[in-house]
């Protein structure tokens, strides 16, 4: 096997719960309010480091879809699926997208990027000098 190169996500990302590999910049979230069999989940204009599963038909609470599940490029945990197609036009929108299930996804901040404060101890200026 190779060797596995990831994308690393500038500012606030979701990572793979188990890893915690860079999946998911915040900015890319379209919906929180998607269900999956194990809780809730999240809908994603984007997702990197991930490998795909075989496309499958799977009849969800919002109709038929053609889905493949995705998988967490570097331990292989199953993190969601990626929308192929959707038999309704009313569901056309999610075609393209990917659904992280919120369970198996952290939320990250990237501490890179902000300011760190050194806080000092200081004498008060009516103290007596012994």
């Amino acid at each position: 096997m190779g060797r596995i190169f990831a994308v690393e996500l500038d500012g606030r990302f979701y990572g793979c719960k188990s890893c915690k590999t860079h999946l998911a910049l915040a900015n890319d979230l379209i919906s929180r309010g998607f269900y999956c069999q194990r809780g809730k989940a999240y809908l994603f204009n984007n997702v990197v480091n991930f490998t795909c599963g075989e496309v499958e038909e799977r009849l969800m609470l919002s109709g038929l879809h053609t889905v493949k599940d995705i998988f967490c490029c570097r331990c292989g945990q199953i993190i969601g699926w990626k929308y192929e197609s959707a038999h309704e036009k009313s569901q056309k929108y999610k075609e393209g997208k990917f659904v992280l299930e919120r369970g198996r996804i952290v939320d990250e901040i990237d501490y890179s990027t902000e300011f760190c404060v050194d806080s000092c101890v200081s004498m008060s200026d009516d103290a007596e000098d012994d």
